[in-house]
């Protein structure tokens, strides 16, 4: 358990954090550009001596009492640049790192490199990987040498969405495969969609959210950090079948079925699914004739109106998840929608956010 009680004068503002971090999984650290993610996780890993109150990790007191440096803390860094060793090979790299390392929890060369695909790429220099194989190694160093934390400062913010998709499962992973937890920064919510388990959100040097990932993306103040046009909640479900003639892929969650384009999955898989706000419909009877393949009936349990605008956010409980819908406040009248009242959601198969498929969980297929 990282426990911190901490305050850091910046330019602008002070970032003051008083938090206790879950005790695993990974959690996303999430706000916009410049409001102190980075420097929280600089006092975390003993980057920051001039930061004032305290900072501990299981029971062992890093500050307050004294200040244990960085290389004392047994942290692993991954930095949005790979910052590999240019002299060295990739298993050079891995190398430096076994031998740096201060305990043994555990974490072997074959589990690392298995788990994050590095066999090919033992013995080629670092200057001729690309950024994603560049990233994938330094998570390895990271982890190889032993850590009772990983702190991971934007480290794919410098790589395209292709590489993106490789690496963020194998992020979300690292918990349940080697029993390190994770802090993650972003201002990605694509991102955090994928591989958080848990939300800690700040603004101005200031913690103003935390909880699970799929209750944080439906908070209006997570929102309003990621822009409206980017609202919407996660479906957590496994994969109940596929169609191959007609490339279509039913995700069951929770006993409702969500029809979406075919995804190379196998069935039984669990699967986290993003449905942004824009991309939902509603009605207050059951549509027919319409080429919408996902109608399901819920209950309106919040209604929104966004200040300033035309605009309502409509958050409806379908029994397992909730989706949110983004409409006009014409509309909201128009339907006569309250809380409390009937309503079909209707999601085009083609609107699931596909950037969120890759995040598949490695759990057993029933």
């Amino acid at each position: 358990m990282l426990a911190l009680d901490i305050s850091l004068p910046r330019d602008r503002f002070s970032v003051k954090v008083r938090h206790r971090f879950s005790a695993g999984g990974v959690t996303a650290l999430f706000g916009p550009s410049g409001c102190g993610k980075s420097s929280l996780l600089r006092v975390i890993a003993g980057h920051e001596p001039g930061a004032g109150g305290s900072v501990s990790c299981d029971g062992d007191v890093w500050q307050g009492a004294g200040f244990v440096p960085a290389h004392r803390r047994q942290i692993g860094y991954v930095f949005q640049e790979a910052r590999l060793f240019p002299h060295l090979d990739v298993a050079g790299n891995l190398g430096f790192a076994e031998k740096r390392a201060k305990r043994d929890n555990g974490i072997t060369r074959d589990a690392v490199v298995g788990a994050l695909g590095l066999s090919g790429l033992m013995h080629r220099a670092v200057q001729d990987l690309s950024g994603g194989e560049r990233q994938r190694v330094s998570i390895a160093r990271s982890l190889l040498s032993q850590p009772r934390l990983m702190l991971m400062d934007e480290p794919l913010a410098a790589l395209d969405h292709r590489a993106k998709a490789g690496i963020l499962p194998l992020i979300a992973d690292l918990p349940k495969r080697f029993g390190v937890p994770v802090i993650y920064v972003t201002h990605a919510l694509d991102e955090v969609a994928q591989v958080a388990d848990h939300v800690v959100t700040m603004k101005e040097g200031r913690l103003i959210g935390v909880g699970p990932v799929a209750e944080m993306l439906e908070q209006p103040e997570m929102q309003g950090l990621a822009g409206r046009f980017e609202a919407g909640t996660i479906l957590e479900g496994r994969v109940a079948s596929h169609d191959r003639a007609m490339l279509l892929t039913c995700v069951d969650v929770g006993g409702v079925p969500f029809e979406m384009p075919f995804m190379d999955v196998p069935v039984g898989f669990s699967v986290r699914l993003r449905v942004r706000a824009r991309d939902v419909t509603l009605a207050v009877k059951r549509p027919e004739g319409i080429s919408t393949r996902n109608i399901h009936e819920g209950r309106v349990i919040k209604l929104m109106p966004e200040e300033g605008t035309a605009f309502a956010e409509v958050l409806i409980d379908l029994g397992p998840a909730h989706v949110q819908a983004r409409i006009t406040r014409a509309a909201v009248a128009q339907l006569g929608l309250a809380e409390g009242g009937l309503v079909f959601a209707l999601i085009k198969s083609v609107s699931f956010d596909r950037r969120a498929l890759p995040g598949v969980k490695n759990v057993a297929a029933v």
